[in-house]
């Protein structure tokens, strides 16, 4: 193991790898480093790797491993900026539903009724949502929506909640509905701004994501920077109140079996959101945070990365060991993991 890398005050965090020597890589190669190891019966048949970054209670850049200065799409981790564009637009949302509208929801039942409930509160029907149509996103959910004979519908897509409030504020406010996915549409043009806002950076490329809606680029700094905003906005504020529906109601962010939901559930006041290709964006309420991306979208490697990221942060509970557990199967026995290599 390499020295521990210094901090901006000088010290180190302890049994990580300096930035960009990381498994050998050596800094300034161009060259990203393992964040995590595919282990099958004791041979490393596979790396992932990526960028991370820690950012201290006062804001500071603590740990940088890879490229963390580098703009990335965060997908889905801009969702609860999304949602603060939304309610500073003038939708007056709260509880479960405006957790729902930040989330990327597995699509269970109790999911899928809120979101028609919240077209209907504000005369619009399904039919109105431009996000495509899927089946659940968590696989259990998936066999039991399927074996029901339900079909792939834009209600159950994971976007949904968060297509239903855009769809509400537009009706609310006299916007066009039909086209509220236009990166020059007034509420697109305000959610850019809050996610500039938060990150403290400019948006540095504009991109379309899988649910059709812009999507953002910023570093994975600015996406560490944007999350501490929102634990540590004042009450009241857009930006706090998506920060304390998410971290009231995860369920309703996530799902019933995803560990967005059981860290937010058994770490107070953690706000974590997980995005598409293999990003997570997490922050404490004391203003630590953590963001990271493995680079080829490798979503299996995420709960390795961000266990050990929560360890970086501090964190000693059970649910990191849990959120950590990715074994590899053969013939149904456990025969190996995908690890943190970090």
């Amino acid at each position: 193991m390499s020295a521990a890398p210094r901090t901006s005050e000088g010290s180190s965090i302890p049994d990580a790898a300096a930035p960009g020597a990381v498994s050998g890589v050596p800094a300034g190669s161009g060259v990203l480093p393992v964040l995590a190891e595919v282990v099958r019966s004791g041979f490393i048949e596979g790396h992932h790797r990526g960028s991370l970054v820690v950012l201290a209670a006062d804001g500071s850049v603590e740990l940088a491993l890879g490229d963390a200065a580098a703009p990335v799409f965060p997908r889905s981790s801009n969702k609860p900026m999304q949602a603060a564009g939304v309610l500073r637009a003038g939708l007056d949302l709260s509880g479960e539903r405006l957790a729902l509208a930040a989330a990327s929801h597995s699509g269970e039942t109790f999911h899928r009724d809120l979101v028609q409930k919240m077209l209907v509160e504000h005369g619009l029907d399904a039919g109105q949502l431009q996000c495509p149509p899927d089946l659940p996103l968590d696989p259990v959910e998936a066999e039991t929506y399927l074996a029901s004979g339900a079909v792939r519908d834009r209600v159950t897509m994971n976007c949904s909640g968060k297509h239903a409030a855009m769809l509400a504020v537009c009706a609310q406010r006299g916007w066009p509905t039909e086209s509220y996915l236009d990166p020059g549409h007034p509420l697109q043009q305000l959610i850019h701004s809050v996610v500039e806002e938060a990150a403290g950076e400019p948006v540095a490329a504009v991109g379309t994501d899988g649910c059709g809606a812009p999507l953002m680029a910023i570093t994975l700094t600015g996406l560490a920077r944007a999350f501490r905003s929102f634990v540590l906005a004042a009450p009241g504020t857009a930006e706090r109140r998506v920060a304390d529906a998410m971290r009231a109601h995860p369920e309703y962010v996530a799902g019933t079996r995803r560990p967005d939901t059981w860290l937010m559930r058994e770490v107070p006041g953690a706000l974590s959101k997980m995005g598409a290709e293999a990003v997570q964006a997490v922050a404490l309420p004391d203003g630590r945070a953590l963001a990271f991306k493995i680079d080829d979208g490798g979503s299996r490697a995420l709960g390795p990365v961000l266990a050990r990221g929560l360890g970086l942060l501090g964190i000693d509970a059970p649910v990191v060991a849990r959120i950590g557990s990715a074994p590899l199967l053969g013939s149904g026995r456990e025969v190996g993991e995908i690890r943190a290599a970090f």
